[in-house]
């Protein structure tokens, strides 16, 4: 069986690979791989193995002797699926790799901004503790997250996992309803509902039809004006635009991103641009789930779907 991994680079250079090669006969590895050298390099495959690398329609129809596609991830969005189906090549994603690398990104974010550790970090690098009348500044009214109600939209294994993290500081949770859900299979509160009791809003839903722009101006309008809104899930699940206005305006608290609509963001983005800003804003380049241990969970996770 010869596999072929199309990005291995998006593993990073510290992964051991040795669990994908013990069960194949045969590995080529290529760091990077754009859609249109994709058949050329998978001509000879017997399965694909990728990450974010396209495989449409039309390049699956060119691989006659493709048996298997394994994802390096959760989503396959860039795989055809229809096509794969209709070819008779199975998919094989990985899932719950990542939850403990997340999860404590998400916390992170959440903590930081509470801090207000954006601001007070600029506030030091501009000098303004050095001139400070007494030993501390005190200018940005910080968050004490004890007692504090978190609403988690996604009650998966991950928004299942945040929620654990924030009750051992000592924060009230609740889930939302899933967006989509029929009110009568689905008996939690909506996010509208629990948007004005919210302190702090952590997405870990994935992003659909329903969730695109759920937290649009409406939604934000209805949030405690020192509320703290994080994405660690996709990016399309907040409107940006109207986050960054609340943020500007003193109507939320803090916005912490990992995800942008766009990524890698070549086009820029203007939360990228607000950085500039002294805001309690925080962007991460999507690397919530980079932890050494995440990204060799996936590859076995990926052997064993090349075992089965």
């Amino acid at each position: 069986m010869h596999a072929v991994i199309l990005d291995a680079a998006s593993l990073g250079p510290d992964v051991d690979l040795s669990p994908i090669e013990k069960r194949v006969t045969r590995l080529t590895r290529h760091d990077f791989t754009t859609a249109d050298e994709a058949v050329d390099r998978l001509a000879e495959a017997d399965v694909a193995i990728v990450n974010k690398v396209k495989l449409s329609a039309e390049t699956l129809e060119a691989l006659p002797r493709l048996r298997l596609i394994c994802v390096l991830a959760t989503g396959t969005n860039n795989i055809d699926m229809t096509a794969a189906e209709r070819l008779g090549i199975p998919v094989r994603n990985v899932t719950a790799y990542g939850t403990a690398s997340v999860a404590q990104h998400s916390l992170m974010m959440i903590l930081a901004l509470a801090a207000r550790l954006p601001r007070y970090q600029n506030d030091v690098a501009q000098g303004h503790w050095n001139t400070s009348p007494f030993f501390c500044l005190l200018e940005h009214r910080t968050l004490q997250l004890e007692d504090k109600h978190l609403v988690i939209v996604g009650q998966g294994e991950l928004g299942n996992r945040v929620g654990k993290l924030a009750e051992a500081i000592g924060m009230r949770v609740s889930f939302a309803a899933r967006p989509g859900s029929r009110a009568d299979d689905d008996h939690r509160p909506s996010l509208d509902e629990l948007a004005p009791m919210a302190d702090v809003v952590s997405l870990h839903c994935p992003l659909t039809e329903a969730t695109r722009h759920l937290v649009d101006a409406a939604m934000l309008a209805r949030l405690k004006p020192a509320a703290l809104l994080v994405n660690c899930a996709r990016g399309g699940i907040i409107d940006e635009a109207a986050a960054l206005d609340s943020l500007r305006d003193n109507r939320l608290g803090g916005l912490g991103v990992d995800v942008l609509p766009e990524e890698p963001p070549v086009n820029g983005h203007l939360l990228l641009d607000a950085l500039e800003e002294p805001l309690n804003l925080i962007v991460t380049p999507h690397n919530a789930w980079i932890t050494p241990e995440a990204r060799q969970r996936i590859v076995e996770l990926t052997a064993k779907n090349l075992e089965s």
